[in-house]
């Protein structure tokens, strides 16, 4: 049975590099466009290299596994609801519900995905089939609506030739099904590059706790915290509270129950493996979504305080999880 401590310690990176960032932010260290700027370097430069590199050492067979398939569906009843929610409760337009589904059910799966599991169960293989099924499947749902909304239907048909994130995950999944093998120069430079964008996008979502964005055309719901405190009593405080709670309560905690219930009554997993999707369906909203939101001006403020919220309550979720799965 773990202790408390190791899985917090998978936690402790991402408060500090976003404590870090609310300093930066707080001092204006890097200056007042700072924050648009990290952004956009790890949306077009650091996260693709990395995706890349993944993808192509990732068999694409890995999807082909019992295992997933419960995953996928807490996934597609998490990003469901908040697609639900977001039309009928909360009136997003069609880009902020995507961000709002997204920020449901797409869990962080690399930076905590790894040590929580790794502490738990010894062992983050699983790690691999659910970034390809994040990146190659939902993310570039989430692109298209985003990228739809901004620049209309025809550039769907050019979306992956100009999305950097979608030529990246593309790109690496023909050469992970060619089994074509870089250079190591070309890798060690993409590992470099691409170990850049977490710590980043981490940075920069710390830096959004104070600065304020320059008016670009978000939406009312995207001003900061410095303008719309989370405890503001107004309706639209009280509306933007509740769309976070509701959002936060999808991801840590109907997101797993879902798992739960295909991969031990309908798929009947061993303890192993059910224990393993679990944990997984538990993991925080990635600080990817905060990035996509951020770099289209959709829904920035939800994603981010559905990031650190559900960070938050992922630490007691994950522990009962590990608590009452886990080996005696």
């Amino acid at each position: 049975m773990p202790s408390l401590h190791p899985l917090l310690s998978g936690f402790a990176p991402i408060w500090a590099l976003t404590g870090i960032g609310y300093l930066v932010g707080r001092t204006r260290l890097l200056g007042p466009h700072a924050e648009t700027v990290l952004n956009r370097f790890v949306f077009h430069v650091a996260m693709p290299a990395g995706l890349f590199l993944l993808i192509s050492r990732t068999p694409l067979g890995r999807f082909a596994n019992p295992s997933m398939l419960a995953f996928m569906a807490g996934t597609a009843v998490a990003t469901g609801l908040g697609l639900l929610a977001g039309h009928l409760f909360f009136r997003r337009e069609p880009g902020e519900l995507a961000i709002g589904a997204m920020a449901s059910g797409y869990v962080n799966s690399a930076n905590l995905g790894i040590p929580v599991t790794m502490q738990v169960l010894g062992d983050a293989s699983f790690v691999g089939p659910v970034m390809l099924f994040q990146i190659l499947l939902v993310t570039p749902a989430v692109l298209a609506v985003l990228d739809g909304g901004a620049a209309g239907r025809r550039a769907l048909l050019t979306l992956p030739l100009r999305n950097p994130i979608l030529l990246a995950a593309a790109l690496g999944a023909v050469v992970s099904a060619t089994g074509l093998h870089l250079p190591a120069e070309l890798t060690r430079s993409g590992d470099l590059l691409g170990g850049a964008g977490v710590p980043t996008a981490l940075i920069a979502l710390g830096m959004s706790l104070h600065n304020r964005p320059s008016a670009d055309g978000r939406s009312p719901g995207d001003r900061p915290l410095g303008e719309r405190p989370f405890g503001d009593h107004s309706s639209e405080g009280r509306s933007r509270r509740a769309e976070v709670g509701l959002t936060v309560a999808v991801k840590t905690l109907v997101q797993p129950l879902v798992a739960l219930a295909v991969a031990g009554p309908l798929l009947h997993l061993p303890p192993h493996q059910l224990l393993t999707v679990v944990l997984f369906s538990a993991l925080p909203t990635a600080q990817n979504v905060y990035t996509y939101a951020r770099e289209y001006g959709q829904g920035a403020v939800l994603a981010r305080d559905t990031v650190l919220w559900s960070t938050l309550v992922s630490m007691a979720t994950l522990s009962v999880i590990s608590w009452a799965l886990g080996p005696a």
